[in-house]
């Protein structure tokens, strides 16, 4: 799907240190549809868990990129977009979805026994 407009609620300028930050960025489509996403870099992350005292990270999914620049920042939202915004609509379910509503559609999508046991077949890692 195509992107109409991303708009950033503060001067990328305003950043202090654009390989070690977050923000929130408002993404429009073309079916009118606008969605808040989080665009995070790889060292945020490590940050957050060095503040939290934790070894992960729990939240909210996000966008991640090296640096936040517009160009980047634009980039991977044109890719979270593609497949009729596939990624985008992803996202944007993961933070709504409460758990009731996920575990009655996995329910409704294992029918029978057979699908249900073959969720807890381990998978070997190929490489």
């Amino acid at each position: 799907m195509k992107v109409v407009k991303i708009e950033f609620p503060i001067k990328l300028s305003q950043i202090d240190d654009i390989e070690n930050d977050n923000l929130d960025v408002f993404v429009e489509l073309e079916d009118g549809f606008t969605y808040v996403v989080v665009i995070f870099t790889p060292k945020n992350y490590y940050w957050y868990m060095e503040k939290e005292n934790t070894n992960h990270y729990c939240g909210a999914p996000a966008i991640i990129v090296k640096k936040l620049t517009e160009e980047i920042i634009r980039e991977a939202i044109n890719e979270y977009a593609k497949d009729d915004a596939y990624w985008l609509k992803y996202y944007h379910l993961s933070g709504i979805l409460d758990i009731k509503m996920m575990n009655r559609y996995i329910m409704e999508q294992l029918t029978d026994r057979n699908e249900i046991d073959k969720l807890w077949t381990v998978v070997p890692f190929k490489k």
